[in-house]
């Protein structure tokens, strides 16, 4: 089927377009995954799926010490300088040798105490030490996948994403099917090796075109400035994700395992739709942000992508807000406390686009003191904002919080780039 010639000629759009088939198809196969979850799992068993796809999200970060935002941003800038990317990658391969090392040791040897403080129970233990010995393929999964990105590779991004997500899925099903909570533990711990697989089965002619595997050195040369991405890193993918473990875990003390059922169900349908933003930031944002370098040009490109993306966005929260009975009672079966819910994840989630599209600026020009400031900001208001209208209105108030914060959020971050802009033009 031809694109149409408006689509063809704005990149976003195609982008957008070729994304949203993708995301499509992966909500429709995660509403059935969700529904068979929540339907076979105990009470207390979808939150703790909820505690490992976040231990998982901070793995993710910490295995490749941070440095995928790094990767997108250098090799935008020097893909067609070889000798500079072969910096780059040489550099990359040391930091993922100390970040998996360093993963496996802590997971291995304290395998018991991470497992009460995500599980509530050393139970899960065996899970951790095999996530032990999978942290390298979690590294170098993060590091092709910021290659690709930072290509703007948008057509094989697409055909990496689906193709993996539908093998994952397959597994999910079949180890729920076959083993109940810890078949589906053991299904998420296997994502990393199947995308790492896909990957290379669809990408391994760019990857060796752009990294020269032979002529990797174990050198840093360019270890200063990938720090600062590692830095931003850990504040924002790992911090955030420990919060979302302790609020849980507050929601399970002071309302129970039905409450904290109901919040990881609403965050996993925010985090599927959310995927389709993220992909485009990566892929497009940063990227374009990294080659603009004065005001008119950043609030022009801004502008186009808030004109192009957030009305197609707005549609589609129209849409699952409509159609919210319908989710809650034929796929998060029994969470009828779930529908409160949707306004707050909704309107925070269209505020949250909003104000990454403008953080991504961050990013493409390394403004670490800025977004580092904002994230903790971010975290300390959800934390407050949390646990105080918590003890309100219950779960909603956590939810409530997430929009609160979003709506202070936007505002702090739109300053914060455009001071970055007059101070630029005072240095002029």
């Amino acid at each position: 089927m031809k694109l149409p010639k408006f689509i063809k000629e704005n990149l976003l759009l195609k982008m957008t377009s070729l994304n949203a088939g993708v995301i499509l198809i992966r909500l429709f196969i995660g509403f059935f995954i969700q529904r068979e979850l929540t339907q076979n799992l105990v009470s207390g068993g979808y939150a703790k799926v909820g505690s490992l796809r976040n231990l998982m999200q901070i793995l993710t970060s910490f295995t490749s010490l941070g440095i995928f935002n790094g990767i997108v941003k250098y090799v935008a800038e020097h893909k067609e300088d070889k000798d500079e990317l072969q910096r780059l990658f040489s550099t990359a391969f040391v930091f993922v040798i100390i970040g998996s090392v360093s993963t496996f040791i802590v997971l291995f040897f304290f395998s018991e105490p991470i497992s009460n403080y995500f599980f509530y129970s050393t139970e899960y233990s065996y899970i951790i030490k095999i996530i032990a010995v999978i942290a390298p393929f979690i590294s170098i999964q993060r590091i092709f996948n910021g290659v690709v990105n930072g290509l703007s590779q948008y057509k094989d991004f697409a055909k990496i994403e689906l193709l993996a997500y539908l093998i994952s899925s397959i597994f999910t099903i079949w180890f729920l099917y076959k083993y109940d909570l810890d078949g589906v533990l053991i299904a998420i711990i296997l994502i990393p090796i199947i995308q790492v697989a896909v990957m290379l089965f669809i990408f391994v002619k760019v990857l060796r075109e752009y990294v020269q595997f032979s002529k990797i050195k174990f050198k840093t040369p360019l270890a200063k400035s990938l720090l600062a991405f590692s830095l931003m890193s850990f504040v924002s993918t790992i911090l955030l994700s420990f919060l979302e473990v302790d609020i849980r875990g507050m929601i399970k003390a002071n309302i129970g395992n039905e409450g904290a059922d109901v919040w990881t169900g609403m965050t996993t349908l925010s985090k599927n739709y959310m995927v389709f933003s993220g992909a485009i930031f990566t892929l497009y944002v940063i990227p374009k942000f990294t080659g603009i370098y004065n005001k008119k040009d950043f609030l022009k490109e801004t502008g186009n992508i808030y004109k192009t993306l957030l009305p197609l966005f707005a549609v589609g929260m129209i849409v699952i807000y409509y159609g919210r009975h319908l989710i809650v009672d034929y796929i998060f079966v029994d969470y009828v406390a779930m529908k409160p819910l949707f306004k707050w994840q909704l309107l925070g989630d269209f505020l949250r686009l909003a104000t990454i599209v403008l953080g991504n600026q961050f990013f493409a020009k390394k403004m670490v003191k800025s977004f580092i400031f904002s994230e903790l900001l971010s975290i300390v208001l959800f934390y407050f904002l949390a646990y105080y209208l918590s003890n309100i209105y219950g779960v909603e108030g956590v939810v409530m919080g997430h929009f609160i914060r979003y709506l202070i959020l936007l505002f702090v971050v739109f300053y914060l780039v455009m001071r970055s802009f007059k101070k630029q033009h005072k240095l002029e």
